[in-house]
């Protein structure tokens, strides 16, 4: 089961200059779509000018790509949607979101946002460090005075860079901390899970993935801006987006439209675990839908959020304090990789109910994103599904 972790391979240190660690080509069962897809589209004349417009043929090349992986997969049902140039040009259901009822998956269909959302919070932090509201490199406490003083001050900049050193998943209670069923109204509360732990390491001196890390930057968000962490993210984030189908994924809730979620049991299909998500919230707690990803990723790149020197330290990969090596395929809230020599970030997330990853590359103003409720998709996977749905969309003419 796919626990709240960034997809693909781990990002590692590396102390001088390395080929990124991240990268990601399509295989195995994509390779044979891929293939299908590029011919139906590559048009030796045609010009990339930033178009809007995803054309019939793309479309139908991007379908086979969804529907060979929900295949290969066997899940049940999946959402997904593009942007170009600042719009959301296409967002189309596949099989179902509800077998019992035998409901399709269509556009509007909602899902959890799982790990997705770390970096939806990583951009508001960054949006208070850039208002002066947040110093980065201060110790936490500063923000969070409930999260206890460590050997090691930890920073704002170590939880966005998940090198703080507070853990993951794991321990006697990992069970369970992955399948929670209490309700936490307030946010920061969920800190009493791990704040009295130790640390996994000194802060700064590796990356180490931690949804708990994330979840104390929510109690530092809310700190900084003096405001509670659900109708803060709504109006600095899902707001200025037109973002009107995300929210808190509250399971009392009568959310329209949202999916249920599956999991392979033994090579069964059966229903979901049930998974209160409020505990962590600041790391993925949200529950949204393919077209609302996109629009996220559209105000990303259009620079509505942040200055274009927060937007790239974002999408640099990021430089250990204690030592000064780099950590490939890791920035500030981003994966971040290359694609035919562009910049490209993402962010994917997995937990019960679901598999998802979102996908942009800035300079073609190009971004991707792909849900399914089903929760045994790999990382590696997704990333190969809209690394392939990218070739389709630039055809032979949009890379460098």
């Amino acid at each position: 089961m796919p626990a709240d972790r960034e997809p693909g391979r781990r990002p590692r240190r590396r102390d001088r200059a390395t080929e990124n660690d991240m990268k990601t080509r399509s295989a195995g069962p994509w390779r044979a779509a891929l293939a299908v897809a590029v011919m139906l589209v590559w048009l030796p004349t045609a010009t990339w000018a930033g178009s809007t417009v995803l054309t019939a043929q793309k479309i139908q090349a991007i379908r086979g790509l969804v529907s060979a992986a929900m295949k290969s997969h066997g899940a049940p049902g999946a959402t997904f949607a593009v942007g170009l140039g600042g719009k959301v040009v296409w967002a189309e259901g596949f099989g179902l979101a509800d077998l019992e009822n035998r409901t399709p998956a269509g556009p509007d269909t909602a899902y959890r946002t799982a790990s997705i959302g770390k970096s939806m919070l990583a951009t508001a932090a960054m949006q208070l460090a850039q208002q002066g509201k947040l110093d980065l490199d201060a110790p936490i406490q500063t923000y969070c005075p409930r999260f206890p003083a460590k050997p090691w001050p930890i920073t704002a900049r170590d939880l966005i860079s998940h090198t703080s050193g507070i853990r993951h998943y794991g321990g006697p209670n990992e069970q369970a901390e992955l399948f929670n069923t209490r309700h936490y109204d307030n946010a920061s509360d969920a800190l009493d899970i791990f704040k009295d732990d130790p640390l996994k390491q000194q802060p700064g001196a590796d990356y180490l993935y931690s949804t708990w890390g994330y979840v104390t930057l929510g109690c530092v968000v809310e700190g900084a801006s003096h405001e509670a962490l659900r109708p803060f993210m709504q109006r600095v984030i899902f707001d200025p987006a037109g973002m009107s189908r995300t929210r808190d994924d509250d399971p009392r809730a009568i959310i329209p439209n949202r999916a249920r979620g599956y999991v392979l049991d033994g090579g069964v299909l059966k229903n979901s675990r049930a998974v209160d998500m409020s505990s962590k919230l600041a790391a993925g707690g949200w529950i949204t839908t393919a077209p609302d990803l996109v629009r996220f990723m559209n105000t990303w790149m259009a620079g509505t959020y942040l200055s274009q020197t927060s937007m790239t330290e974002m999408l640099t990969p990021y430089v250990l304090p204690r030592h000064g090596g780099t950590v490939d395929g890791f920035g500030l809230g981003w994966a971040v990789d290359e694609f035919h020599g562009m910049r490209s970030g993402q962010y994917g997330g997995g937990t019960p109910q679901v598999a998802g990853i979102i996908f942009f590359i800035p300079e073609k103003r190009i971004a991707i994103a792909g849900l399914f409720n089903f929760e045994d998709i790999k990382g590696e996977d997704r990333i190969a599904l809209v690394r392939a749905i990218a070739e389709v969309i630039l055809g032979e003419a949009g890379k460098r």
